[in-house]
């Protein structure tokens, strides 16, 4: 009688795959203040819904926190992993992102077609006052969060060094992984008993995802080399992104700004600023980037790139997370990785402050930012703040 129970019961509780993917689709519209968003997708799967019980969700969201990526996009598609498998992570993992991709297109095409004017140029020049503040306090962020010992502080300078002299910040954390075990070997033991994984390996929907992937780039290397360019950018991009959305700033800049010189430093911050006018995560400024290379297809390419690698290594390596993650080894990498993004997003926000042609009014506005973020207000109102305060000074 109870074993009946319990199946109707779950019954209840495993939502259809139309309805998980509405439910994200109206998280995600309003889905402000990126990593913040997860409390909120606790609300909702394990409060509201009861999906999931407080300790699954808090597994989901420490191996998110681990693996590259955007951590409230993939927190979302772990949701939808353990409820109705793959399926239900693609229609979490893309009701959520559908809001802020549309909003950042609407945006983009705006912007191409009216940034020359006086009113929207002085409210960019504000906005890249605050775009200075976010991405320091990222810094500030990251090192209260992952430096935790004397060597962690070794890896930073040595991080901040090599992108400020123009190595790729890929190779920068490569060297970071290497670093943090170097740095840390003596620091416990190398391995520890890996327990067994508990949850089946979606072997299907892995290749049929790498199938679809190999696919789709070949058919774009032999129709739209630059579409092709764009697209394998942004899956690297994201795949290197240890840390949440913010990491991929400073791998954007380098690719998009410094290697390719497809959009100048200070337009490739009014795509940032833009970015945080819309929901989810500031990697959505990938959309813009894409615009600006090849219109629709460009920005509809780029957003699927940014996000697919997010996406796989959620399905794919849930299922062995607790093997991976008893590699000490492993771990001790992982923690100079996210050591790196101290220095590199450090670099990013210097490299910004040095475009800038700082006067009072955008040094009230940096200085107001980042005040306003240490104090942890909504980010939705810092930057409609600023915007506004850039609008009446006329920058």
């Amino acid at each position: 009688m109870e074993a009946a129970e319990d199946k109707a019961t779950t019954a209840v509780l495993r939502p259809s795959l139309l309805k998980l993917f509405l439910s994200f689709l109206g998280l995600g519209a309003t889905a402000f203040g990126g990593p913040a968003m997860v409390a909120h997708i606790r609300t909702l799967a394990v409060q509201k819904r009861r999906w999931l019980d407080e300790e699954t969700f808090r597994s989901g969201v420490a191996f998110c926190q681990t693996i590259p990526g955007a951590t409230a996009m993939q927190t979302c598609a772990y949701v939808g992993l353990r409820i109705r498998g793959a399926q239900g992570a693609a229609a979490s993992f893309t009701g959520f992102g559908l809001p802020a991709f549309l909003l950042m297109l609407a945006l983009s095409v705006l912007y191409a077609r009216f940034h020359d004017v006086p009113t929207v140029v002085s409210t960019f020049g504000g906005l890249q006052a605050l775009i200075i503040a976010l991405i320091a306090h990222a810094a500030f962020t990251f090192g209260k969060a992952y430096l935790k010992k004397w060597q962690d502080f070794l890896i930073v300078p040595v991080a901040a060094v090599l992108f400020w002299l123009g190595l790729s910040p890929i190779l920068v954390i490569v060297l970071s992984f290497l670093l943090g075990i170097a740095v840390k070997l003596r620091d416990g033991s190398a391995f520890q008993a890996a327990p067994a994984a508990r949850e089946p390996f979606p072997l299907r929907a892995v290749v049929l995802i790498l199938s679809l992937t190999a696919v789709g780039l070949s058919a774009l290397f032999f129709l739209d080399r630059r579409l092709f360019e764009l697209s394998l950018l942004m899956l690297r991009v994201d795949l290197f992104a240890f840390g949440g959305g913010f990491a991929s700033v400073p791998l954007m800049l380098h690719e998009v700004v410094d290697v390719r010189h497809w959009m100048d430093l200070k337009t490739f911050m009014d795509g940032i600023a833009l970015g945080q006018v819309t929901p989810g995560p500031i990697v959505i400024t990938a959309a813009f980037v894409g615009y600006g290379v090849r219109s629709f297809a460009g920005a509809l390419a780029a957003t699927a790139s940014i996000f697919l690698p997010s996406f796989f290594l959620v399905i794919s390596i849930s299922p062995f997370f607790l093997r991976l993650n008893s590699f000490s080894l492993f771990r001790k990498g992982i923690s100079g990785v996210l050591c790196s993004f101290v220095g590199l997003l450090a670099i990013t926000s210097l490299k910004f402050g040095i475009a800038l042609t700082w006067d009072l009014p955008r040094i009230a506005i940096a200085t107001a930012v980042f005040a306003a973020l240490m104090l942890r207000v909504n980010l939705l109102w810092v930057v409609l703040g600023a915007a506004l305060l850039a609008l009446v000074l006329r920058l």
